[in-house]
This record gives C-alpha cells, structure tokens and sequence, in this order.
C-alpha cells in the first residue's frame, strides 16, 4: 500500500473545486446528443459498422499492431490508407497519427528549432499548444483571427517561422480567415499549419476541408486532419511533402515512440472516408438545422459562426453549470465548458448539431434555452 502524504493532490482538487472548475466523468444516458463531435452519424452508422467487419475479413489476419510502425508495427495496409487519404486531400504524402493530439504534439514539437518562431492563434487547441511547450523554438500567440496583429508578430519572428492556427475553432465553431493567413504567410515565407479537425467531412462539397475548398492545399506546409469528429472514429493523418513525411519519421517523437494503429482502426478510417464524401444530403440537413438554431435564439448571445459547433456565451462557472443542469434535466445533452478551458468571462455552452438531430429536438433545444 502506498504510504507516502498525497494530501496535496486533494488540497489541489478542493482549489478547483472552490472556483467552481472540478470536471468529472459522466454518462450521456439516453438523453439528446448536443454534445458529441459525431456531426454526420458515421460513428453509429450500421452500413460503416457493416463494411468494418467485411475490411477486417479482407484485409488483415491479425486484430493488434504488435508494435511501433519503425519496429514491428508497419504493415502494407497502413500505408496504402496514407496514400489513398493524400490523394483525397491532394498532397504529396500523408503518416497517420493514433490521435489528433498525437499529431498536433509530434508536429508542433519537432518543427522549430533554436532560433526559429512558432506564431500560433491565441484560441488554438491545447494539443497544439503542449507541442508548441515541447518545441525549441521561441512562441508568441497572436489575437484570435486578427491579421494585423498576425503581421506584426512575424514581422518581429527570427528564423523559420510557422504559423499554426485551425480552419474551425473548436470552443467558437468560427472559420479562420486562411486565405489572407496563407497571402500573408507567403509574403513573409512563413510556414502555414492548419488543423482541419472541425472541418474534417463538414467543410466543402465532398467534406474535404477548408483548404481544399479554398484550393490553398499548396500553400500549406502541414495539415493535419483528424478522424474522431465527423469520420466517426480515431487517428489522425499529416499530409505534407515526401521530405515532411520523412523528417517526421525520424523526429516526432509521438509517432516513433507509440504503438501504430491496429488494423481495426484502419478498417474504421477506410469505412468513413468511403461515406462521408458522398453524404451531401446530410450536410444540407446540417446547415438548416443551424440555421434554425441561430435564428430560434433571440434573447440568449450566440457568437459568431455557422458550423455545427454553436457557442452560447452564460459567462460564470456556476451559472454555466446551472444553465447545462437544465438542459441535461429536460433531455438534452449539452456540456458546461468552464474555465480554465476557456479564458474567465467567456464560459459558454458548447452545443454542436447533428445531421441526425430533428427539427423537433432542436426547437427542444431553442424552447429551454430561451426560458
């Protein structure tokens, strides 16, 4: 038994929890999911579930990885899924990742050197940030979406510099404005990093992302998609040159030192990148049920933004927390996030929609929140 004093881990918890910031674990139960990342379905889709089974039967023997993709853990099948997920978002090369996070830190960490600069958008996602923590190079965040205040910033940047920001927001669901970003990062010879995670299946006409959208694929340096949002399932690919793909191998240290994704993920991110391009329908149905929610609320602030991520600004830990009680006890699954995730003030309710949410649910939604 362990013996040693652990009291401070308790007199941490009791400081959270005075600043009304303690998160626990819940079970969605069968209440009205408002909450998951899951916008098109595919996560409960049963034909995906269906053609997982039949890809496992085709194509692989073995169920586990054995071991790091430098080792034991390379296989044909993972690199045939690189190559058909570059020529899907038209780049050069792609190397899967086990997660987004695992992406964003091996990328971020691994790119700038003594003497170089990382510029990083002041929202951008923490997996991006703790990369940029482990990076030798030195860091500066600029205003959320600001491009003056961006120019600035690289204008005082030594070195190689690289600019790191998401095509959506995940805590405001706004786009970024990247065909300026990339204008600017050119003008500067700036390296352009986009997460495209929110983006993933959502934005363009066949879900591609907002770079592809924007045809801006050659102007990036890295982009990073993930497949636990709208694919439905887990990993996460870099696409980039050869010679990124390469670099990557041999100094990221959250893709050397893992285990490479079984088979079973691999049969998942084949399922979904069949579906989703061809989920057009949904995708309509997806904008008009934010468009139904942004003009159903009149009294309650919504930030800017038409994704399926919907900010709905209750400012307070506590009153955030009572505002979601009440959604939760009227059915619907919609999450307090408080701060310290995001800045004091600006504590909100993150509620995302879904292609499989009803009209119904969402004037549900409306009727409760507008109380």
């Amino acid at each position: 038994m362990h013996t040693a004093d652990i009291s401070f881990l308790s007199q941490l918890l009791d400081e959270r929890k005075a600043r009304q910031a303690f998160r626990e674990l819940r079970l969605p139960g069968d209440k009205i999911d408002f909450c998951s990342n899951d916008y098109l379905g595919l996560a409960r889709h049963p034909e995906v579930r269906a053609y997982i089974h039949t890809l496992m039967e085709e194509r692989h023997p073995a169920h586990g990885s054995t071991g790091s993709r430098l080792l034991a853990g390379n296989y044909e099948w993972i690199e045939s899924v690189e190559k058909d997920l570059a020529a899907f978002h038209r780049a050069e090369a792609g190397l899967l990742y086990n997660s987004g996070y695992d992406a964003n830190l091996g990328l971020l960490s691994c790119l700038g050197r003594k003497g170089d600069t990382i510029i990083y958008d002041q929202l951008i996602h923490a997996s991006i940030r703790d990369g940029v923590r482990l990076s030798a190079a030195q860091s500066f965040s600029f205003q959320h979406n600001d491009l003056a205040d961006l120019e600035k910033k690289i204008k005082h940047a030594t070195g190689h510099i690289f600019v790191a920001v998401e095509s959506v927001y995940s805590m405001d669901g706004d786009l970024a404005p990247l065909a300026a970003i990339a204008a600017l990062c050119s003008r500067y010879q700036a390296h352009l990093v986009v997460d495209e995670a929110h983006a993933t299946g959502i934005i363009g006409e066949a879900g591609e992302g907002l770079v592809q959208q924007l045809q801006l694929e050659t102007q990036c340096f890295a982009r990073v998609h993930t497949f636990g949002k709208a694919v439905g399932c887990h990993g996460a690919v870099i696409l980039g040159t050869k010679l990124l793909r390469e670099y990557l191998i041999n100094f990221s240290r959250s893709f050397i030192y893992t285990t490479a994704l079984p088979p079973a993920s691999l049969a998942a991110i084949e399922a979904g990148y069949a579906t989703f391009p061809y989920m057009k329908a949904e995708r309509k149905k997806l904008s008009e049920l934010i468009e139904q929610f942004r003009t159903g609320i009149l009294r309650t602030e919504l930030l800017p933004g038409h994704t399926p991520i919907q900010a709905v600004l209750t400012r307070g830990n506590e009153n955030t927390r009572q505002v979601a009680a009440r959604l939760q006890q009227a059915g619907l699954d919609v999450r307090p996030i408080l701060h310290p995730t995001v800045p004091k003030g600006a504590e909100r309710l993150r509620v995302v929609l879904h292609s499989f949410n009803t009209r119904e649910e969402v004037g549900q939604l409306i009727k409760v929140l507008e109380a």
